[in-house]
């Protein structure tokens, strides 16, 4: 598996997993605790993140929880640049990650913006030009495997066999974003997108499975239902339920853990390194 990407000429060791840090620039993100809604709240939750530890922070403006509106491109860009243009400002060697699945603002924020990584909810299946833009900038990519889209993924998701789907879904679009000569790719099975609980704890039991990609994993479970209605609690409730899973992630060797909470993320990692390292 690679142990490194690319990020504007920095190498990124993945040897030892990486934090990315959530900013919802969104009023209706599933977790009420994630949503910001002005500079002062985007700039305040990246600094304490930052100091906290977060190596990667990922913007996004089209909430994707199941049964989310869907918005316009005008409205997701118009939320993203000015947030863009804050974090740019005020963090300048931050490595900025944007979460869309829309080729137009993909380019406009590479651009324009600097954002260094794409984090594409659909792995491309809601927009065909996004591998040809990713090529275009030679950016990492992240591809997660979502069935149907944010307002239908939830309706009833069925596979035959989940593992072997996803697998064979990643080769093929690994294989497309390869001929394109995309660089850096990096895969996330997409906890809750397109899943029901028993599909997330299926695709948790065997994430060390994904290897056979030899691409590096991101495990997004961060407060998550799959958590919260096991546990019957909300997800305001859920930190303790995701540092679980989040370990549960690491011993299966995920490179990257996509979190609302970085400071717990970031001890464990410490710890579970420390593990395996003794």
């Amino acid at each position: 598996m690679s142990s490194t990407i690319n990020v504007g000429g920095r190498l990124i060791d993945l040897s030892v997993p990486r934090i990315m840090g959530v900013l919802n620039i969104t009023p209706d993100s599933f977790y009420a605790g994630s949503r910001l809604e002005n500079e002062t709240e985007i700039l305040r939750r990246a600094s304490e993140m930052l100091k906290s530890g977060a190596d990667i922070l990922d913007i996004g403006g089209y909430s994707s929880r199941p049964g989310a509106d869907d918005i316009t491109e005008e409205e997701e860009l118009e939320r993203v640049t000015g947030a863009l243009r804050n974090l740019r400002r005020e963090f300048p060697s931050a490595i900025l990650s944007l979460d869309t699945f829309r080729s137009s603002i993909a380019d406009i924020c590479i651009s324009e913006y600097g954002v260094d990584i794409i984090n594409d909810i659909s792995g491309g299946s809601l927009d065909s030009a996004m591998f040809g833009t990713i090529a275009k900038h030679n950016v990492p990519y992240i591809i997660m495997h979502m069935k149907g889209n944010p307002q239908n993924m939830q309706k009833n998701p069925f596979y035959e066999d989940i593992m072997t789907e996803i697998i064979r879904w990643f080769s093929e679009k690994k294989r497309e974003l390869v001929l394109k000569g995309v660089k850096d790719i990096i895969i996330d099975p997409g906890f809750g997108f397109g899943k029901t609980i028993e599909h997330n704890f299926i695709m948790l039991n065997n994430l060390e499975r994904f290897s056979i990609l030899d691409l590096p994993v991101l495990a997004g479970l961060s407060r998550k239902s799959m958590i919260w209605k096991i546990l019957g609690i909300g997800p305001e409730e859920s930190l303790n339920g995701t540092t679980v899973l989040n370990t549960i992630a690491l011993m299966k060797g995920i490179s990257i853990l996509r979190v609302h909470d970085v400071a717990e993320a970031v001890e464990a990692v410490r710890l579970v390194s420390r593990l395996q390292g003794s």
